[in-house]
């Protein structure tokens, strides 16, 4: 632009210029002359204005007038020729005349929300060593390192590569220094943790000890990790998010951290699960082929396995440092191996019905085993589970001979149960044979006691009623003495006849007796003769 506007200016001016030899008079030439200065005057003035846009950074070369840049220098810090570090903002600036200069402007450079810039520098500090990477801007010069001139003088910045990376916004580089490559962000899924492995910086110097032998707690291998501004796998994770990462400066790798699953089937031909988010337990899972197993008794069969695990975010770094990414080929030949090792190993200590029929116990053990196999590489198996245990071809006429032989034994034990209830039966009855037996003896027992009791009874009341009787005859004869005493021994026995005929109600003869019996007729007088006696003694006395 400005040198279109001298080009303009000096045609102006040679134009006036021309016009001084047509012109008479003196000062009409003298004007015309002052015009022609004044117009290309103002035409090399107008040729330095350069104008940046609000959105633009201006880049300036130094063409001519200036030093010569040295020691492979591309940047020009003091005004030799070539590119200029210091960069033009917007508006409008002078003296940058087009021989001298040239100006060129570039649009700012912008990050968007989803990504992140890469920084690599054309000019600057060697790389020290073998490093690839620039170290990190620290965050109170951050917007300093950003400015040429201060990159390449007090901020000593390296040529190459910078660890460092634009986040999102707008920045007004220098883009002859600043070289900027976008990139998306890193996002780490959820159930997933992010193991940083940093490609710059010093030696690794975090000491972590793993176990090396299996079983064993004093035997460890010693590894190596990085801290911040060192090389090497970092122990801290990155959790699931979007992060700002230079992607040639660190490499990342995605690990699951939620429960795992490799089936070993008959059907299943190997293969792992695609890495997708948000992950799910049927998609975290590898399918391979199944495990065969030969037991001591000479049977070879096929077992389904199903083995859960889990990398802990606490050692997704180990699991990184000795195997690689979890669905690598690394990972699932030691994961593979350990397995199938133990299984086998296993099996040569059991019988194969032994095997079917204590699956639980083969199932412990391979899951202690396991632990401490794959604790080596810091991966934690939480269970194992076993399905089918091989198949009609391998084991169908032993497990045919096994189905007899229980029907047999549960025959026989229903047999037994049976002869054990008739037994019970049998007992039981006798039992209640013996009860009924038991209480007819009581009842016996019980009426010979109360006969003993009655006999006993009896003869109180016979003693007792002799006793009365011999009271009684005592009181008689003592009360018959004393009626004889007063009417004779004769007719007291004639009262105690009389007596005990009215006591007993029996019938008396008449007085005269038509026998002719002197008895009879005696004893009516006696009689007559009794009842006046009484009826006088009973009579008042006058």
């Amino acid at each position: 632009m400005g040198l279109l506007l001298f080009v303009i200016c000096l045609v102006l001016a040679l134009i006036v210029a021309a016009g001084i030899a047509k012109v008479q008079e003196g000062s009409s030439k003298r004007g015309l002359a002052f015009l022609s200065v004044a117009i290309l005057a103002v035409g090399v003035v107008a040729s330095s204005v350069v104008y940046v846009g609000a959105n633009q950074v201006g880049i300036v070369t130094k063409n001519a007038f200036g030093g010569t840049l040295k020691d492979g220098k591309i940047i020009a810090v003091d005004g030799e020729m070539g590119v200029q570090a210091d960069v033009l903002a917007p508006g409008w600036h002078f003296g940058y005349w087009p021989i001298i200069y040239s100006v060129r402007n570039e649009p700012l450079t912008e990050v968007p929300s989803d990504q992140v810039g890469l920084i690599e520098t054309a000019d600057g500090v060697p790389l020290e060593g073998d490093q690839l990477f620039a170290p990190d801007f620290s965050t109170d010069q951050f917007q300093k390192m950003l400015d040429a001139r201060y990159f390449l003088t007090d901020g000593k910045g390296s040529k190459g590569k910078q660890s460092s990376v634009l986040k999102t916004g707008k920045y007004r580089l220098n883009t002859s220094l600043y070289k900027i490559k976008m990139v998306p962000q890193t996002e780490i899924h959820p159930g997933e943790v992010g193991v940083l492995k940093a490609n710059y910086g010093k030696p690794p110097s975090i000491v972590v000890h793993t176990p090396s032998v299996i079983g064993s707690d004093e035997s460890k291998d010693t590894m190596l990790f990085a801290g911040p501004g060192e090389m090497g796998i970092r122990t801290d994770v990155l959790p699931p998010g979007k992060y700002p990462l230079n992607t040639d400066a660190f490499t990342v790798t995605e690990m699951w951290s939620t429960q795992m699953i490799a089936h070993y089937t008959a059907a299943a031909n190997t293969s792992s699960a695609q890495r997708q988010a948000p992950p799910t337990p049927e998609s975290a899972a590898s399918e391979e082929r199944a495990i065969t197993v030969r037991t001591n008794d000479g049977f070879t069969f096929p077992v389904d396995v199903r083995v859960e695990y889990l990398v802990e975010p606490t050692k997704a770094a180990i699991v990184v440092a000795k195997l690689g990414d979890d669905e690598g080929e690394r990972f699932r030949n030691a994961l593979n191996s350990a397995v199938r090792a133990i299984f086998r190993n296993n099996a040569e200590n059991v019988k194969a019905l032994d095997y079917v029929s204590m699956r639980s116990t083969q199932e412990s053990q391979s899951l202690v085993m396991l632990k401490s196999q794959m604790a080596r590489f810091g991966v934690t198996v939480t269970a194992v589970r076993i399905g089918n245990v091989g198949d009609e071809q391998s084991l169908g006429d032993l497990l045919k001979t096994q189905k007899d032989r229980e029907i047999a034994k549960q025959e026989q034990l229903t047999f037994q149960e049976q002869q054990k209830a008739a037994n019970q039966k049998k007992e039981l009855s006798r039992s209640t044979q013996e009860a009924e037996e038991e209480k007819k003896l009581a009842t016996a027992t019980y009426e010979v006691k109360i006969a003993e009791e009655a006999q006993k009874k009896r003869v109180i009341e016979a003693k007792a009623e002799a006793e009365a009787t011999k009271i009684k005859a005592a009181a008689q004869a003592d009360a018959y003495q004393q009626i004889v005493l007063q009417i004779g021994k004769d007719n007291a026995a004639l009262l105690e006849i009389l007596k005990i005929v009215g006591e007993k109600n029996i019938q008396i003869t008449p007085r005269v007796m038509v026998g002719g019996d002197s008895g009879g007729a005696l004893t009516g007088t006696l009689l007559d003769h009794l009842t006046k006696e009484d009826d006088k003694a009973q009579s008042p006395k006058p």
